[in-house]
């Protein structure tokens, strides 16, 4: 057995033996256990003065009351002493979930070590040995023709070097997005003016009202109807942008077929084709990237998130003749995270040699069918998607179909009393989101699933009628 190999055997053993991981009851609201945090009473006055001292603008503070204190794998342990199931695993940033061994060892490695912790963008052997493992993960043909650029830590600086990037190789300004789509909120992305959206597949919302494989065929017909109309109001655009799998958009999957057209028709027209993996990357959906599942070779790459190791990170990859802008066209000093680039190497390496991709493929497929089942006796489930570990639940009302935020939200706070943490998407917040670690053992994600079904249900019977 590897070394790698008995990290995961302990981090499954271990995560198995925290309290909160076995039955629904463990970490929920009769959990009465006081950890060092300080308790109920501390957790309390912590919580009041973020809301004093905090911008409104955070997010999931004001639907998530919890003060973390420690944490291992699946698990969270608040300063009250709850434990939790962490399925958000920091929006999708933690592969290897909360402290991975792996993780831990590679960023003391550099403490310790005496290298320094910020590089700007400068060589180093621990970003040359994060470039390494990055590129062995690639799709063969852009490895072999790769550039990389280090931007700012955040997807949305990634998100907007990436339409920089095809605006100066191209010379055009416009680009492609598709409805749905969030980048990270980058604002050349959001507020442009320049920016042509296209129907993103959709089944339960499909615009052209059939879904389905023919929903799809529309989608892409009106996209190149569009680009080929001379009075159609789209200039040859700069590039498009466009998610394997929409997370905020609703974890909504694209058909392999309709990807691998979105690649045909950009190619014929010479427009470069960005993928956003920035959450669908690093095994997330079953396969190392989201494009891997369509045999789709993109011209640019965004990846943040994981690739970083649950710390900031990062990057561009692209195909060499893009590679013309000028030094300094897209900068920022926090460009050279030594810390972030060894935990991300690390975390890179641990999925591919433990094949932890496959792994999140096989078990997710096994928790969709469990949820369709339960969409079967609950109507207020109105559609089960995703791919791997990156999975939905759509609620809507009943007697409509119309999309229901409420019941959403309810949910979601009923899955927090029984010690469950999960997220909202989707177009109108209605979608419960699963983003558990890829260390995901089968009884963690029976508890997962056990904790659901009894949420679902409970914020049904609340919800009036």
């Amino acid at each position: 057995m590897t070394g790698h190999d008995m990290a995961l055997q302990g981090q499954a053993q271990g995560s198995r033996a925290a309290p909160g991981h076995g039955a629904a009851g463990n970490g929920g609201p009769g959990s009465g256990a006081t950890g060092s945090g300080g308790g109920a009473e501390a957790a309390e006055g912590i919580l009041r003065r973020q809301a004093v001292r905090e911008s409104a603008a955070r997010t999931y503070a004001h639907s998530l009351p919890i003060v973390p204190v420690r944490a291992r794998g699946l698990t969270i342990e608040g300063a009250d002493g709850r434990r939790y199931l962490d399925c958000l695993s920091g929006a999708g940033s933690l592969a290897l979930g909360h402290n991975h061994p792996v993780v831990l060892e590679a960023i003391r490695g550099v403490l310790d070590s005496g290298a320094p912790l910020h590089v700007l963008d400068l060589a180093s052997p621990v970003k040359d040995a994060f470039t390494t493992e990055l590129f062995a993960t690639l799709p063969a043909e852009l490895a072999a023709d790769a550039r990389i650029q280090f931007c700012g830590p955040t997807a949305a600086d990634a998100v907007e070097a990436a339409v920089k990037l095809v605006r100066t190789a191209t010379g055009r300004s416009g680009l492609l997005a598709f409805t749905g789509a969030d980048h990270d909120a980058a604002l050349d992305v959001a507020l442009d003016v320049r920016v042509t959206r296209l129907p993103y597949p959709h089944d339960l919302r499909c615009p052209f009202g059939v879904g389905g494989a023919d929903g799809a065929r529309l989608g892409a017909r009106w996209t190149e109807s569009l680009l080929d109309d001379p009075k159609g109001g789209v200039p040859a655009p700069a590039g498009m942008l466009v998610e394997p799998v929409q997370g905020e958009g609703g974890v909504l999957p694209a058909p392999d077929p309709w990807l691998r057209r979105m690649r045909e028709i950009t190619e014929a027209r010479g427009i470069p084709l960005i993928a956003d993996e920035v959450q669908t990357g690093v095994g997330r959906t079953g396969a190392f990237w989201g494009v891997d599942h369509a045999g789709v070779v993109p011209d640019v790459m965004v990846m943040s998130k994981a690739i970083g190791g649950s710390l900031p990170l990062a990057v561009l990859v692209y195909r060499s003749g893009l590679d013309v802008w000028a030094p300094g066209a897209h900068a920022g000093t926090f460009r050279g995270n030594q810390l972030a680039m060894a935990a991300g190497t690390a975390t890179l390496a641990f999925v591919r040699q433990n094949r932890l991709a496959e792994r999140a493929g096989a078990l997710g497929a096994r928790m969709l069918t469990a949820l369709s089942g339960l969409a079967e006796v609950h109507p207020c489930i109105g559609d089960v998607r995703g791919r791997g570990l990156m999975i939905g639940v759509e609620l809507v009302d009943p007697e409509t179909r119309a999309a229901a935020p409420d019941l959403a939200a309810a949910v979601r706070q009923e899955c927090l009393r029984r010690g469950l943490i999960v997220d909202l998407g989707g177009r109108h917040s209605s979608v419960v989101r699963l983003l558990p670690p890829l260390t995901l053992t089968d009884e963690q994600a029976g508890a997962v699933l056990d904790r659901l079904a009894d949420a679902i249900p409970a914020a049904a019977a609340r919800r009036p009628h």
